[in-house]
Parts: C-alpha cells; sequence; structure tokens
C-alpha cells in the first residue's frame, strides 16, 4: 500500500495538485471539504453501478434467464465502470490517508486485528 500511496504522492506532484498553502487553515478546510464531497460522489457512483447490475439482471430474470446466470452476466455488463469507481474511491481515500501521514496498510491491518479481536 505504501507504494501506492507514494505513487499518489507523485502524480499529484506530477499534475500539480494540492498547489495550496498547507498553513492556511480555509484553504484546508475547503481542501478537506472538497475531497470529502468528491469521495461522497464516488461512492454514489459505485452504488449506481449496483443499481445498475441489480436491474439488467432482474430483467434477465423476468427475460427467463437462470437467476445465477443473469447476475453473473449482470456483473460482466458492469465490471469496467465498477472497477473505474471504485479506482476513484480509492485515489480520493489514499488522497486523505497521505494528506493526515496515515500508512493506510498498518491502519487496514490494525483494524483486521482490532475486528478479530472483538468478534472472540
Amino acid at each position: 500500500m505504501e507504494r501506492i500511496q507514494q505513487y499518489y504522492r507523485n502524480f499529484e506532484q506530477e499534475m500539480g495538485y494540492n498547489l495550496f498553502d498547507k498553513e492556511d487553515y480555509v484553504e484546508n478546510k475547503t481542501f478537506l471539504l472538497y475531497i470529502h464531497m468528491l469521495l461522497t460522489t464516488e461512492v454514489a457512483e459505485v452504488a449506481e453501478e449496483f443499481r445498475t447490475m441489480f436491474k439488467l439482471a432482474d430483467r434477465l430474470v423476468a427475460e427467463g434467464c437462470n437467476e445465477v446466470d443473469a447476475l453473473e452476466r449482470a456483473k460482466g455488463a458492469v465490471r469496467d465502470n465498477l472497477g473505474k469507481e471504485l479506482a476513484d474511491c480509492l485515489a480520493y481515500l489514499v488522497k486523505f490517508a497521505n494528506y493526515f501521514d496515515y500508512d493506510l496498510e498498518t491502519e487496514l491491518y490494525t483494524k483486521l486485528e482490532e475486528i478479530k479481536r472483538t468478534r472472540k
């Protein structure tokens, strides 16, 4: 995950993103709210792909297709778009993690271990 976070840092620098005064409260607040808005928009787009997938699966079932086959065909129909939307979500999560200097891999492992402990 560190490679992804570093790649994203390099990408932002190459593209000229995040050129704001990191010491300015208003610019930081604006940045964080904007990235939050973009992330929630992308999550909504993931939901839209699911809606499209289930709608197509339901139509295929109504046309006589087996439910499992219908779902597989519908998954295939949204695969490319869903992948792009998931990548957009990941990009904004990485952007937040980098802003707050989190190591996402460590955070994920820590969270998963916490879940294991609470289930015992």
